[in-house]
């Protein structure tokens, strides 16, 4: 097993054994770090036990989109929390200019969105489209969540 099998299944006790290795911020094929898998899977143990031991929660992978974003994707709200907690940041963009809260706020997360503004999360920064999260949120027709950015745009 190697070090993102362990990261995508969860499995810690393995996971733990390769980080001796000191392969924590490798990346995989696409880019992707066991951090960003073990994420992307919800795979709590495993996100925890790498935070622990250090893992970068800024690298990109090749889309460049980092461990944050996914979960922003997904709306896994307790990972969302652990990587904050962790030094995650609110503000990285990916290639199109598209932030955490843009995933967020188009994939109607509206926990993690309050979560993001909490950490600082700007509703009003656009992407290379023009767009803001306060945007993607109206599109997608997400009442809540366009209300909850406007509100902290205004503050």
């Amino acid at each position: 097993m190697d070090i993102f099998e362990a990261a995508r299944t969860n499995n810690v006790t393995a996971l733990n054994d390769l980080l001796k290795e000191g392969q924590i911020n490798k990346k995989d094929t696409r880019g992707s770090t066991p951090l960003i898998l073990a994420t992307y899977y919800n795979n709590t143990a495993a996100v925890s036990a790498l935070l622990k031991a250090g893992a970068d929660t800024e690298i990109q992978d090749g889309m460049g989109n980092t461990a944050l974003m996914g979960v922003c994707f997904k709306g896994y709200t307790q990972v969302a929390q652990l990587l904050l907690e962790n030094g995650a940041s609110v503000h990285t963009e990916n290639g199109n200019g598209a932030t955490a809260l843009t995933f967020a706020a188009t994939f109607g997360h509206n926990d993690i969105i309050t979560l993001l503004l909490h950490h600082g999360a700007s509703p009003l920064k656009k992407d290379r489209f023009g767009k803001n999260p306060i945007d993607y949120a109206l599109l997608q027709e997400n009442a809540t969540g366009y209300e909850t950015m406007v509100a902290a745009a205004k503050r």
